[in-house]
């Protein structure tokens, strides 16, 4: 688990904590794939079913920790709006948004959110909603396709992906945690798990990119 300090203050936290984030989730699957290798055929049918539950653990947790530790770094520089990318002054009034779908809101409420949205440029972005990257205890990729527009991460390289994190992670993992009797053949450990870390690392370096580069700053 990490044990850096508890907030990415600079450049070099964000990385370290990410890092150690990653470091051990990565060694559980590894640990666990070279357990399911030695096993016999009886025990690598249980461990296989827990691969896909560990994986998906992994994957929904450190899609979490990192989004989260992104966000917290950018406000703990206190910027203004006007001085960070486009998205965050979008991210300030998501949720807000959200609630305008219920109908409830006056035209009179709603021109002043309008107005609101036109003068908050001065605003700094100093706490982090968390609502934003709620990955729903149900990560498929439109609920991370979302959390990666909230922290202006392109989704395309991880496209080819869909189809393994909605059905292999996601939908066995479902069907496992629901007590079904879903098994994973020993030929689909190299892709569960070496897919799952290939994720972990490509958004968390992803992320990082943005950090170092300051990406998340006006151009």
């Amino acid at each position: 688990m990490v044990q850096a300090v508890s907030k990415p203050y600079s450049e070099a936290d964000f990385s370290v904590q990410i890092t150690e984030d990653r470091t051990w989730r990565i060694k559980e699957i590894s640990d666990l794939k070279s357990a399911i290798r030695q096993g016999d055929s009886g025990t690598q049918r249980v461990l296989l079913r827990a691969l896909v539950t560990i994986c998906y653990a992994h994957w929904e947790g450190y899609v979490r920790f990192v989004a989260k530790k992104y966000l917290e770094h950018i406000a703990l520089r206190k910027l203004q709006y006007r001085q960070l990318g486009p998205q965050f002054l979008k991210n300030y009034f998501l949720p807000r948004l959200a609630h305008t779908n219920s109908g409830k809101l006056t035209v009179a409420e709603r021109c002043a959110m309008v107005e609101e949205i036109l003068t908050s440029s001065n605003r700094r972005f100093n706490r982090v909603n968390e609502d934003l990257i709620n990955t729903k205890a149900n990560l498929n990729f439109e609920v991370f396709a979302d959390i990666c527009v909230v922290c202006d991460v392109a989704t395309k390289p991880f496209s080819d992906k869909s189809a393994f994190i909605d059905v292999v992670l996601l939908k066995r993992r479902n069907a496992i945690a629901h007590g079904e009797e879903t098994f994973i053949a020993l030929g689909d450990l190299d892709e569960v798990a070496d897919s799952t870390v290939f994720l972990i690392r490509a958004f968390g370096d992803a992320l990082e990119n943005h950090v170092v580069l300051q990406a998340y700053k006006a151009a």
